[in-house]
């Protein structure tokens, strides 16, 4: 490298993602150890300030995979950052209701109340734009539109880092009741009778489906127009700050060499990459394969291809046309293919 890397400071959403097995796995250390550069989690960081990073991006020399609204928001805000991969794991998304609503079919939301979360202090509420999505879209393939739906909001106060334990919107779940009352407002309010349907996606939708026998009015990430799946979770974008990139360019070619490479041992390690995953999401690996497939391990592939720029485009879209975000803008604009050509580039030579 360079430059000496002091620190290099990582966060991943606790979901599928390479980064996040080369994290737990030890890989992310090893590849940096020779280096004398310390690895410290953002998530697990005492300080909010720290923690609110994962969201953000506002931390030099980070890197971060996981969920593409925080990341779409801190570039449309004009926090420098460069894209550097995108990994497709189609997941469940489910719109769910209970099974005496009357709601068999999409088509039957049509008039009915829909409970969307509201963060009140956040930077952006991801929440909330990943549930109009997948309304969105699910009514879409009806020939219907978000104005044929009464939304209820359901308001949450403080921050997504205010509590780093039993948050339904990521992958730590409990299900005990009084979490569920705490934690997803939306859920209790159907349960109640007081709304109609709500949208969950990944393995806590499907455990919390079965768990409170809930009906699945339909599954948007299973359907087979990757603009339809396409929500937070699809694709996943890997970043790094700028600062990272202009002082610590062989760091950004070292992180996504090992998540490459960690993704190619998925790949082949199909029952210990289940359990990383289970550990991952605090959840068992029936929920894994329930709501990510049976091969889970095979969905975990790192590129830049052109479905998944165009989908993330197309999300963008999204984003801003419901004001989610201050400024449009061209996604070819943030990507950066540099640093996985001369990692692909270089793992081909040594094949040779």
């Amino acid at each position: 490298m360079s430059q000496a890397l002091e620190t290099l400071w990582y966060t991943h959403s606790p979901v599928p993602t390479g980064l996040g097995i080369a994290v737990q796995s030890g890989r992310l250390a090893e590849a940096f150890a020779p280096y004398g550069t310390t690895i410290q989690s953002l998530r697990e960081s005492s300080e909010r300030e720290v923690r609110e990073a994962h969201y953000d991006h506002h931390l030099p020399n980070s890197v971060r995979h996981g969920g593409n609204i925080p990341a779409i928001w801190a570039y449309s805000s004009g926090v420098p950052t460069h894209l550097l991969g995108l990994s497709w794991s189609d997941e469940v998304q489910l719109i769910l209701t209970t099974v005496d609503s009357g709601v068999k079919t999409t088509r039957d939301l049509k008039n009915r109340r829909f409970g969307l979360p509201k963060w009140a202090n956040v930077q952006i509420d991801f929440t909330r734009a990943q549930a109009l999505r997948g309304l969105e879209n699910a009514l879409l393939l009806e020939g219907l539109s978000v104005a044929d739906v009464e939304l209820v909001d359901y308001p949450y106060g403080g921050t997504y880092s205010d509590e780093r334990k039993h948050h339904v919107y990521g992958s730590e779940v409990s299900l005990d009741v009084g979490v569920i009352r705490k934690r997803n407002n939306e859920l209790i309010g159907l349960l109640r009778g007081d709304i109609d349907a709500i949208f969950l996606k990944g393995a806590h939708a499907a455990q919390l489906a079965n768990e409170f026998g809930l009906h699945v009015v339909v599954d948007t990430g299973s359907h087979p127009d990757p603009l339809i799946r396409c929500n937070n979770g699809t694709p996943r974008a890997l970043t790094v700050d700028s600062h990272l990139f202009d002082n610590h360019f062989d760091a950004c070619t070292r992180i996504v060499d090992v998540v490459l490479r960690t993704e190619q041992w998925a790949w082949a390690n199909p029952e210990e990459t289940r359990r990383y995953l289970a550990r991952e999401l605090n959840t068992s690996e029936y929920w894994v394969a329930a709501a990510y497939g049976e091969d889970a391990h095979r969905r975990l592939r790192t590129t830049l291809d052109r479905r998944s720029i165009d989908a993330l485009q197309d999300f963008t879209d999204f984003l801003y046309r419901w004001d989610f975000i201050p400024r449009h803008f061209n996604v070819n604009d943030w990507v950066d293919f540099s640093v996985l050509e001369k990692v692909i580039g270089a793992t081909s030579r040594l094949a040779v």
